[in-house]
């Protein structure tokens, strides 16, 4: 691995502390470099607050040393007023001469310019250094941008055979097909996402708040699918823990296209990701219109003999984990 390459997997590793609270910015890092040893680094803030680039200058104590410094990030930097000031700006202003991208930020409001800013300045410029790390780092972000959709999420539990929900409940509550750890890692996720989706068979059925109980962090947007309007302001997604879009036959034509409709919506509410925690009809109406880019699977070790079987998909395998008998596997769309 070449220097470059070592700095940037570092700009990676701190980018990440930002997950779930920079949305819909993207979880920047970024590291600064005088004479092979680090001397500043930054994340990206919570949505409205410094960059990472802002953060990393911010923390150099001696200023004098960044007129020789390369600075390493992992996401272009903004040329761009938003929220703060553009980060290739203040690049320029303390005459930092080296820059080091992993990838181009794909938003039509950067897409090049701040590179060509920067260059403009006399600055010296690399792009595209491990830039396909950098770009499944930005994946939300990237996505949002490239596909005008939010990136997508399958999750769902199975049991040892095959069944996501029993054939008939005798409670309006969920029945538990994994452990209590697996349950945690779901409200993980959870804080990790902008939106999380259901439908409204599960609504009734489970009648879950889809907040944040196990884990510390933002609970996310809920939207929830409602064609014929017929959930009342008595289930709990209706309470003010968190915000909910409802997808009614008002915004939505139910006879066509249903996932890509519901994608239109969100990226219009500037949702960059989300998770699909509906049943199976839901689940598989994204997997059908190929409207989904990660699945995540938990199968349990219960069987119920009977019931609603779990989507069918096809997808690339990329790991496979243990969590206290229950087993979680994660496929992409490619």
């Amino acid at each position: 691995m070449t220097n470059h390459e070592t700095y940037i997997k570092r700009c990676i590793d701190i980018a990440k502390n930002g997950l779930g609270t920079t949305r819909p910015n993207p979880m920047v890092g970024s590291v600064i470099v005088y004479k092979n040893k680090i001397i500043g680094e930054g994340f990206t803030s919570a949505y409205g607050g410094n960059h990472a680039e802002v953060n990393a200058i911010n923390s150099v104590t001696d200023k004098s040393l960044l007129k020789e410094s390369t600075i390493y990030v992992t996401l272009e930097p903004c040329s761009h007023f938003g929220k703060t000031p553009p980060c290739s700006d203040l690049i320029i202003k303390y005459n930092i001469p080296n820059i080091v991208i992993g990838c181009v930020d794909d938003n039509i409001q950067v897409a090049g310019k701040g590179i060509a800013k920067l260059k403009k300045a006399g600055c010296n410029v690399i792009v595209g250094v491990l830039e396909d790390a950098c770009k499944t780092h930005h994946k939300r972000f990237l996505t949002f941008h490239n596909k005008k959709r939010p990136y997508i999420i399958l999750k769902w539990a199975q049991t040892a055979d095959g069944f996501i929900a029993p054939e008939t409940k005798n409670e309006q509550k969920p029945v538990w097909i994994t452990n209590e750890y697996s349950r945690q890692l779901v409200h993980k996720w959870r804080t990790e996402e902008q939106a999380i989706l259901v439908g409204t068979n599960t609504v009734i059925q489970d009648n879950p708040s889809l907040t944040v109980r196990d884990w510390t962090g933002q609970n996310p947007i809920r939207a929830v699918l409602d064609q014929d309007e017929k959930l009342s302001k008595g289930f709990a997604v209706f309470n003010n823990e968190a915000q909910t879009i409802i997808l009614s036959k008002n915004n939505i034509d139910y006879s066509k296209n249903i996932g890509k409709q519901i994608c239109d919506i969100l990226f219009n509410n500037n949702i960059n990701s989300v998770i699909i925690e509906g049943g199976s009809k839901t689940l598989q109406t994204f997997i059908n219109e190929n409207l989904w880019d990660e699945a995540r699977i938990f199968t349990g070790s219960i069987k119920f003999k009977n019931g609603v079987m779990a989507p069918k998909f096809s997808g690339h395998f990329i790991s496979e984990e243990k969590i206290m008998g229950d087993t979680l596997k994660t496929y992409t769309n490619d």
